[in-house]
């Protein structure tokens, strides 16, 4: 075996600050979910001795999160593996048997739909009364031609006019309405149906994006995001599968639980206070004292870094990122982190003693008939429950019983995590009775839900480009500090990961666990002579 010795006689050359040592470079990954533990298999596969994963919950996952009741297998968090064609996540589900038991209904070719393919969904009005087949395939095709239109502008370069205000919302319902109203051959009552079902697409299309409303996506920017190709799949035993495999190899110690970070300190930034709190450290080795990376937990503990990978969601650093950056970020990325978007998309899973729908209904659909002409999505804190756009049924029922699954984004997925279970559960069966027409649907005995919007350690469930952001504002995201003007230069201090810094990938787990990957590369390359001695 060789030995490497690291010069630190160039002032150009990138490990000269943090590396003046004969000794592996200290990699700090904040963050256990598939983009934090992306980035350290990779680096632990590539010979990096000196990885630290600091987790602030009590599991590894992050925005995965499987629950198992009885034998049945529910996602609060990731649920589909969008795409096959070279999806990271897609391969490693398929090497280890992990698909070998999914069904046709959990397999979905072409553009994704939060309810299974098995069946017929049942748009109902709150009249209780079901829309007919017919008029729900006109629209539906109607839709689809102009969602299509949505991804034109940024694909084709297309202008956007000011009436559509840069929002898929406005373009969406504004082109729709028109088309609708002009319909020659449709009486005023199915006009005024097909007007109504505009307001719950859309709240379909929020709960895909995971934004309060489509209003706030942006129409410019919408077609960047990059659908791969091939079947979507659901895992059946969970997706809480895909991380344990990651994790495989990466050694427990390497994980550090419940463990919170405070705040980094960067560029060499270190106070005498914190000097004065490592002078009184035992641990820490003289020559660590004035490192240019400092990690502080909340438990006050200090872990000097010569990188740190910052792994957590968009909505943390939106809340968090005055005090978790010291000093504060440049102006650019902190402009970045408040244009780009992030909402909450929440699960309601409700199980029944038996099933109230036919077997041939695969969802059911909240048509409010009053909302025909509505211009916004946003209710009163009382009437949170008419964002709930719909509630799937999980098929097979062999797996999952008679189980459905509701969903509801924005503000009020918000207000609906604040109420407890008896109150969900309650409220969803009086909407459940209201619509079906049903007074006797019985309430469910047992109810599941998620929570990440009040969630401290997420604050939300995924990003999207809000109006006023675009794909080069994740780039910036994604910029390592400090900023240099040659990436051969840069010495890459605090590095950004996870789903919100994949450009064309965002809201994906894929996007995660690619972001995690190209930072760990990033790394690779760097320390490239290094890790060839060493091995």
């Amino acid at each position: 075996m060789q030995s490497c010795e690291i010069s630190a006689d160039s002032t150009d050359d990138p490990l000269s600050s943090g590396l003046r040592r004969k000794r592996q470079p200290r990699i700090v990954v904040i963050g256990a979910g598939l983009a934090g533990l992306s980035a350290a298999k990779a680096l632990l596969e590539s010979g990096f001795t000196d990885v630290t994963i600091l987790e602030a919950t009590d599991r590894i996952g992050g925005r995965v999160q499987s629950v198992k009741l009885g034998h049945a297998t529910f996602e609060l968090g990731a649920t589909w593996i969008h795409g096959s064609h070279g999806n990271p996540v897609y391969h490693l589900a398929e090497d280890n048997g992990l698909l070998e038991e999914t069904t046709d209904g959990e397999r979905s070719v072409g553009r994704i739909s939060l309810y299974s393919k098995n069946g017929v969904a049942y748009h109902l009005t709150n009249n209780g009364q079901r829309i007919p087949k017919d008029v729900v395939e006109e629209f539906s095709d109607l839709y689809n031609e102009v969602y299509n239109l949505t991804q034109e502008f940024f694909q084709r370069g297309k202008p956007v006019n000011a009436e559509s205000q840069n929002s898929v919302g406005v373009f969406t319902r504004d082109v729709v309405r028109k088309r609708v109203k002009a319909d020659p051959d449709d009486t005023e009552a199915i006009k005024r149906l097909k007007l109504a079902m505009i307001q719950q697409y859309l709240k379909v299309e929020s709960c895909e994006s995971s934004s309060h409303s489509m209003d706030e996506v942006s129409l410019s920017e919408f077609g960047e995001w990059t659908e791969i190709p091939g079947a979507h799949h659901i895992i059946p035993c969970g997706f809480i599968k895909i991380v344990e495999i990651l994790a495989r190899s990466i050694p427990e110690s390497v994980i550090q639980l419940r463990k919170p970070v405070k705040c980094i300190h960067w560029n060499q930034s270190v106070s005498k206070e914190i000097e004065r709190v490592a002078d009184h450290n035992s641990d820490l080795p003289e020559e660590d004292k004035g490192s240019d990376v400092f990690v502080e937990c909340e438990d006050c503990e200090f872990i000097p870094a010569d990188h740190v990978i910052v792994t957590v969601s968009l909505g943390v650093l939106k809340k968090r990122h005055e005090s978790l950056f010291h000093p504060r970020l440049p102006e650019e990325k902190v402009m970045a982190i408040e244009k780009l978007g992030i909402n909450t998309t929440d699960k309601i899973f409700l199980e029944f003693e038996e099933p109230f729908w036919s077997s041939e209904c695969n969802s059911i659909q909240f048509v409010w008939e009053d909302e025909a002409e509505s211009e916004s999505l946003t209710y009163p804190e009382e009437l949170w429950y008419k964002k709930i756009c719909s509630f799937d049924v999980l098929y097979p029922p062999e797996r999952y019983g008679h189980v459905l699954s509701g969903w509801i984004c924005g503000e009020e997925a918000l207000i609906m995590e604040k109420c407890d279970d008896e109150t969900v559960a309650e409220t969803c069966t009086e909407m459940l009775r209201k619509f079906t027409g049903n007074p006797n649907i019985p309430k469910p005995r047992r109810i599941l839900r998620s929570s990440w919007g009040s969630n401290p350690n997420f604050r939300g469930s995924y990003s999207y480009t809000q109006v006023g952001s675009s794909g080069a504002d994740v780039e910036k995201l994604a910029k390592p500090l400090p900023y240099a003007e040659s990436s051969k230069t840069a010495p890459m201090q605090v590095m950004f990961s996870g789903e919100a810094t994949h450009r064309k990938y965002y809201s994906t787990t894929h996007g995660a666990v690619l972001s995690g990957q190209r930072e760990a590369a990033h790394l690779i390359e760097m320390y490239q002579d290094l890790l060839q001695c060493r091995s």
